[in-house]
Order: C-alpha cells, then sequence, then structure tokens
C-alpha cells in the first residue's frame, strides 16, 4: 500500500490541494474573494477600507442590542442619524444599522485611544441590568437570559461573546461621556429656574378651531382644478399594480404552539426546504410552478394589489407586500422571506404600470387637496386673529372671561396640571387626555398669568391655549424632587455634548462609502 501511495503521491497531493483549497478560501477572506463575491462595497474608516461583512454585522449588533433592550445607548449612538435613502421601513432599519455599525466603530477606537478598558465585572454587571433579562420582581432572571442565548443569537450568527461586546460597548459609552462632560455642572439659578418652570402649576384655557367648521365657506372652481392639474399633471399618476404568485412553508396549527428549541428546530426544517427550493428556483429557465410542484408545494395567486393596499393574501406581513414591489421581469422571484410562522417565495405574475391620469380621474384627488389647503388657511388665519385680539384684551386689563364673551369664543377649561406630570411614573394609567395637551404644554411652558400662546396646528385644524393662573412649586416638593430634576438636565447637556462630540469625531475618521470593483 506504501508503494502504491509514493508511486501515485504527486498526483495525491494534487487532489488533496484541490480539495482543501474552498476551504482555505472561505476561511482566510481576502480582499479579492471580497470582490470576488461582490462585497467590496463598504466605508472608509481612518484611512482604512471596512467591509460589507463587518458593516453587515454591526447591523446585526444594532438588531441585538434592540433586542436587549439597550435603548438608551441606542438613541444615544444614533442621536443625530436620519434616513437618507430609505423608502420603507426596512430599509430603513437595515440603513440605521449600517449608520449604528460606523459610529461603534469610531466609539471603539475612541475609547481605546483615551484607554477605556471595560473589565469582566464590569461587563457582568451592565448584563445583570439588561432590560430582556429582568424578571417579574426587576432583578436578572436567568432563565430569560439563557432562552436569548439559546433562541435568538444563533438565527444572528451570534453567541453569548456578543452579549458581553454590547455592554462593554456601553461601559466604553458610558465612560466616554464621563470624561468629555467633565466640569459641565447645573448652576444653582439654572436649578432653580427649571425646578420652578416644570413644578409650577397651570389653569390653562384652550380655545379650538376645527377645518371642518370652514368647510362651508371652502368653494373650489373648475378653473382652480384645471390650473392645479397642469401645474403637477407629471406627479399625477394612478397607482403601480402587481400580482404574484407565492409558495408558503408554514408551521401547521400543532407546531404554531410549539415555544423554544423545539419551535426554533421546527422553523430551521422550514428553512431548510425554503433553502432548497430557492435554490431550484436560482436554475436557469426554472419554472415556478413546476418547481413548486416538485417539492409538493401548492401554488397560490394574489389578485392585483397596490402597496398602499396589499391583497389580502400577503396582507399579514409588511415584508411580503414590499418585497412583491421588488420584483422585476429581470428578477421575477424572490428569495425566502421569513414571517412569524415560516417562509414564503413570491413570484411576479404581473405588473400594471403607473400611468398619468386625466383630468377626468385626478379631479377628486385635486379637488379633496385645495378644498384641504384651503381649509387650513382659513383655520391658521382665524386662529391668529384670536390670539392677538386675545393677548390685547388681557393686556387692556379684561378678565378673561369677559375677553372671550367679547370675541364670541368658547374656552375650554384644562384640568390643572404641571409640566412634571409627563416625567413622574404613574402608579395606575393616567386617566384619557387630549392628544395635544403635551404641545400645549410646550407651547405655555414660559408664559405667565394672562398671556396667551400663539396658535398650534392640531390634526384636525388649530388650538390657541391662554394661561389662566400660574401658581408657584409646592415648597415640600423641592427637597424629593429638584435633585432628580437635576440629574435629568445634567444628563441632557451631557447627551447633548456627547452628540456634537461624535458628529466630530466622525469628521476626523473620514468616513467615506467605497464602490465594489
Amino acid at each position: 500500500m506504501i508503494n502504491v501511495f509514493r508511486k501515485h503521491q504527486k498526483w495525491l497531493m494534487i487532489v488533496i490541494a484541490i480539495l482543501a483549497m474552498p476551504f482555505c478560501l472561505y476561511f482566510v477572506r481576502t480582499d479579492w474573494w471580497t470582490a470576488l463575491r461582490g462585497e467590496g462595497e463598504g466605508t472608509r474608516l481612518y484611512g482604512q477600507t471596512i467591509p460589507r461583512l463587518e458593516l453587515d454585522r454591526g447591523g446585526r449588533l444594532f438588531d441585538l442590542a434592540r433586542l436587549l433592550g439597550m435603548n438608551d445607548f441606542l438613541n444615544d449612538i444614533l442621536a443625530q442619524w436620519r434616513p437618507q435613502r430609505a423608502k420603507t421601513q426596512s430599509e430603513a432599519e437595515r440603513e440605521a444599522g449600517q449608520e449604528f455599525a460606523i459610529d461603534l466603530m469610531i466609539l471603539r477606537h475612541e475609547a481605546n485611544a483615551l484607554g477605556i478598558r471595560p473589565t469582566t465585572s464590569e461587563i457582568a454587571s451592565v448584563i445583570s441590568q439588561m432590560r430582556a433579562f429582568r424578571g417579574n420582581a426587576g432583578g436578572f432572571d436567568p432563565k430569560k437570559y439563557n432562552d436569548i442565548v439559546e433562541n435568538a443569537l444563533g438565527p444572528r450568527g451570534f453567541g453569548e461573546a456578543q452579549i458581553e461586546e454590547l455592554a462593554a460597548d456601553q461601559i466604553r459609552l458610558e465612560r466616554v461621556k464621563e470624561l468629555i462632560s467633565t466640569g459641565v455642572v447645573v448652576s444653582p439659578s439654572e436649578s432653580k429656574r427649571n425646578f420652578d418652570q416644570v413644578y409650577a402649576k397651570f389653569e390653562v384655557g384652550v380655545v379650538r378651531f376645527k377645518t371642518s367648521d370652514f368647510a362651508s365657506e371652502v368653494k373650489i372652481s373648475d378653473d382652480e382644478i384645471a390650473k392645479s392639474y397642469e401645474s403637477a399633471k407629471e406627479q399625477l399618476k394612478s397607482e403601480e399594480k402587481r400580482k404574484v404568485q407565492f409558495v408558503a412553508l408554514t408551521l401547521s396549527e400543532p407546531e404554531k404552539k410549539l415555544t423554544g428549541k423545539e419551535r426554533v428546530d421546527a422553523l430551521q426544517k422550514l428553512s431548510d426546504k425554503a433553502n432548497d427550493v430557492a435554490q431550484a428556483l436560482a436554475e436557469k429557465g426554472a419554472d415556478f410552478g413546476a418547481i413548486a410542484s416538485k417539492f409538493q408545494l401548492p401554488v397560490k395567486v394574489t389578485g392585483e394589489f397596490t402597496q398602499a393596499a396589499p391583497d389580502p393574501a400577503v396582507k399579514q406581513d409588511p415584508q411580503l407586500s414590499q418585497s412583491a414591489f421588488q420584483l422585476s421581469n429581470e428578477e421575477p422571484t424572490s428569495e425566502p422571506i421569513q414571517v412569524a410562522d415560516g417562509f414564503y417565495i413570491l413570484h411576479l405574475a404581473a405588473i400594471t404600470a403607473a400611468r398619468p391620469l386625466t383630468l377626468e380621474e385626478a379631479k377628486p384627488k385635486i379637488t379633496e387637496s385645495l378644498k384641504a389647503r384651503k381649509e387650513r388657511e382659513l383655520v391658521t388665519i382665524r386662529a391668529a386673529n384670536v390670539a392677538h385680539d386675545l393677548g390685547e384684551a388681557l393686556k387692556a386689563g379684561d378678565p378673561i372671561p369677559k375677553a372671550a364673551e367679547k370675541l364670541k369664543i368658547k374656552l375650554e377649561k384644562l384640568s390643572p396640571f404641571t409640566l412634571a406630570d409627563e416625567l413622574e411614573p404613574k402608579a395606575s394609567p393616567a386617566p384619557e387626555q387630549s392628544p395635544d395637551l403635551p404641545r400645549i404644554k410646550s407651547a405655555i411652558a414660559d408664559l405667565h398669568a394672562n398671556e396667551v400662546s400663539d396658535p398650534l396646528p392640531t390634526a384636525d385644524g388649530a388650538v390657541v391655549a391662554v394661561v389662566e393662573k400660574r401658581d408657584p412649586p409646592d415648597s415640600a416638593q423641592a427637597a424629593a424632587n429638584r435633585a432628580s430634576l437635576d440629574e435629568r438636565l445634567l444628563r441632557g447637556k451631557r447627551e447633548i455634548i456627547f452628540s456634537e462630540w461624535l458628529r466630530e469625531r466622525r469628521q476626523a475618521a473620514g468616513i467615506q462609502p467605497t464602490a465594489a470593483s
């Protein structure tokens, strides 16, 4: 046998080298490997190229941080982020994940430069306080921890180390905030001013103006409609419609009741089958119906539907209708789309393209738009006049009821409140309140008795607020609440400073998107 090996050792070595090559290429991923896979698009940071794989990993960390309830951490990191190119919720989440990945790299780089090294005990302490791991009593619940480790980390390609990684990042963030905000304090005068404002008791009356009250005053002529149509005809189009075929690989009714590892295993089997179907559909000339039949999957067909009004068959998950409108004649079949109880694969059946609307078709929409605009204009003018006249009457010394009677307006009296009502935890659900109350509170925060706010737009019109009475805070509250208010104010200052620091560090990092070569 040894002689046989020696005789053919040259060919054996060639065969072994060929067999080993794929494993080498997989585990030693060089830049040219990334380019071959079409993943060269990334970002340059500190003069180095960060490949797409790293950005995607950061995006999965973003998803994990949300799952762990690290809301304050995410808000600090993404304080300045706003969607740039996203048109759908899923696109916005992907964009936020990429932004998080970049900012996280910057945070780690800067924390390392500042000598910040989280210890094992500090990391363990942060993990024990994570919201996702809290039990009913408020303490750390090992069962919840194990449940997330077993069921949530694997699908993201993660392990327990990534929970520790995020905990360390939270420590870095807090240490950086402490360092850059050294010397930031709340002065006694600032403390008193804020306390007096937040804990003062307000009695407020409001005058409401509804657009529906002005509907009878609005008339839209045919000339206005025609003029509006001519100026906007390029944008006035029918909605594009889609029709899709689909197969659904979903859990059976008994399987839907499974939990934990059993449910994960059942979903994994469906995932494997969905990937097999997708692979078969990726073959050149593959027929959707024939492939579905081969895998014993019934093909279902939707009616025509728009993005705004999805077909009932794909309405249960927003991903389905969004994916339907991403299909094209060149790429008519989707990848497996995971929903709560399984996977869907869509195939484009028909497209009804958007087309320009005729004047008659566009007339109802134009009329509604012009009517709403005119009603809003009338409400704004009326509210501004009342705010001015009421303010002048009060300056002249008229009591509020008399001024309201003169102007023939109805004042709605709100329940007394303080601005602190929104800050304090409630033992029981608050009674139903006006959806405009937070905006009203913000508008009157700096006003005193007999002063009137500017008109505030609301969902159905506008509102003008007048402060009838403003009592100073209860002195008994000062000792109990002033310290916590100062801490909240200091935290807000630190967040602003950190946001500005991160903006400067992003500029210093020289962030540049790179295109695939």
